[in-house]
Formats: structure tokens, C-alpha cells, sequence
């Protein structure tokens, strides 16, 4: 009866032991995999920043929870940033609104969506050094009477809009008797609206308003002579980070190695790739 008794505490002792093993090694597991993710937030819909497409083509990367991938300049900056990190990146399509929300909840790590580091978006949120600098542009239809526009003074009584919380919208305010219409949530609506007459024009920035005019014959991007008076962190593009973020400092080196024509070469890469649909 004792050897029993001896025997079943030995073989209990162990069986405790052998989960705890099991514990410890399910944990420390589980923290190795959330330690080597770079999670990166952008909408998946600004082309050439970002798009969404159906396969990895041109180095398109999957969507998490989705079948589809995203593409693009953001995603080809934010592959550099990610392995410089020694990190897997996972991308995170997210509403444009959602951006902010999502870096300070912590459901992602960065955003890399084509966003301008203005000042009230520092109040909220850390970025790093600029990875691409552009100007504004509008994008109208072929052939209306502001395809040949010099000035922003030139859409006096036209109906613009941009997208809704950016200072895209906010410089229509430039334009004297414009008629602004409301925000929209993103590009492919302006673009619909553009189509079908609601607006005479969107506020822009240039690689999009490439991507809007090689995407649709109707629609022609305007640049100006007399353009949009703005500051150097409106036309700037940086990473989003959470305040007092660790790898801000990381970041930024990584960044400082891609070299100015780099950026450019990837940049026309994406005009290029982009899906047509866009």
C-alpha cells in the first residue's frame, strides 16, 4: 500500500511538473511571436501610398484577416522599416478616422499611410523623420473648364472637396467664392463623385493625382502656378508612432537609408503597379 501510495505522489509530482513545463514554454512562446510583428495601420486605399489588390504581386503584402493584400509606396517603406527592425510585418487595414486610434490603443505598432505630421496630429501621436515630401494638386474632369487652371483662384464657384480630416480640406478655405462641399471618407468616393458630376474637383496630392488621371482617361490632375499656401509638415509624410515610442530613434535610421533616389524609384513603381481599378 505505501509503494502504491509513494508511487502515485511520484507520478503526480511529475504530472505537475510537466504542465508547468508546458506553461512556461505556451508563454514564452506566445511572447516570441508578439515581440517579432511589426503591426502597420493604413487604409488600403490611396493609391499609390496604398491599395488594396487580390494577390502578391509586385510585392503586395496579405492583409491580416483578410484573402486580400495591400500594395504600394507605404507598404514598400514600411517592408524597409520592418525588416530593419528584425521584425515580421503584418498589415492592418484601418479607416482612415480608425488610424489614430488604433496606434494609441495599441491594436498596431505604426502607421504608415501617407500621413502628414501636423501639429495637432502630434498632440496625439509621435513621428518619425519624413520619408516623402509632395505637393497639392486638384484633380478634375478632361475637357470642364478647370482642366487648364493655373491658379486656385481659378475655382472660384466650383464645388471641391478632399478627405475628410486632412488639411486637404481645410485649404479649400484658400480659394475666394469656392463652394466646398462636405468630406468625403476616402479617394475612390471623390472619384465617383468626380465621375459623376457632384464635384467639379478634389484636393490632392500629387502622386495620387498621377494615379487618378493614369487610372481614368476622364480625369486630368491640375497643378499650379499660384497654388495652396502651406507648411513643411502638411506636404510631409512620416511614420506614426505611440508617444515615447522605443524604436522612433531605430526608425528614423533606417529611413535616413533609403537614399532620395530610391524613394523616387519607388514611388514610380507604384504609379505604375497600381491596381487599374484604382
Amino acid at each position: 500500500m505505501r509503494n502504491k501510495l509513494s508511487l502515485f505522489i511520484v507520478l503526480l509530482i511529475s504530472a505537475i511538473l510537466l504542465l508547468a513545463g508546458c506553461g512556461t514554454s505556451d508563454s514564452s512562446d506566445s511572447g516570441t511571436s508578439e515581440d517579432n510583428t511589426f503591426k502597420v495601420g493604413l487604409e488600403a486605399g490611396y493609391a499609390p501610398f496604398n491599395w488594396t489588390q487580390n494577390d502578391d504581386s509586385n510585392g503586395a503584402v496579405k492583409i491580416e484577416g483578410s484573402k486580400e493584400y495591400a500594395g504600394g509606396y507605404d507598404v514598400e517603406i514600411a517592408k524597409k522599416v520592418a525588416e530593419g527592425l528584425g521584425k515580421e510585418l503584418v498589415i492592418v487595414k484601418t479607416e482612415w478616422d480608425g488610424l489614430v486610434p488604433a496606434l494609441t490603443s495599441g491594436k498596431i505598432d505604426a502607421i504608415v499611410a501617407g500621413m502628414s505630421p501636423t501639429a495637432e496630429r502630434k498632440e496625439a501621436i509621435d513621428f518619425s523623420d519624413n520619408y516623402y515630401t509632395s505637393n497639392l494638386v486638384m484633380v478634375v474632369k478632361k475637357g470642364s473648364k478647370y482642366e487648364n487652371a493655373t491658379s486656385i483662384q481659378d475655382f472660384k464657384g466650383a464645388k471641391v472637396t478632399a478627405q475628410l480630416n486632412t488639411f486637404h480640406y481645410s485649404v479649400i478655405d484658400q480659394i475666394e467664392g469656392v463652394e466646398k462641399k462636405t468630406a468625403m471618407d476616402n479617394f475612390p468616393a471623390m472619384r465617383v463623385a468626380l465621375q459623376s458630376g457632384m464635384i467639379d474637383g478634389y484636393v490632392s496630392e500629387r502622386p495620387e493625382g498621377i494615379s487618378a488621371s493614369s487610372a481614368n482617361g476622364n480625369f486630368v490632375m491640375v497643378e499650379f502656378e499660384d497654388g495652396f499656401k502651406t507648411s513643411e509638415d502638411d506636404t510631409a509624410i512620416a511614420v506614426g508612432l505611440q508617444k515615447g515610442s522605443e524604436v522612433t530613434d531605430n526608425i528614423n535610421e533606417i529611413l535616413a537609408g533609403i537614399s532620395e533616389d530610391e524613394r523616387t524609384s519607388i514611388m514610380d513603381s507604384a504609379i505604375k503597379n497600381q491596381p487599374a481599378a484604382e
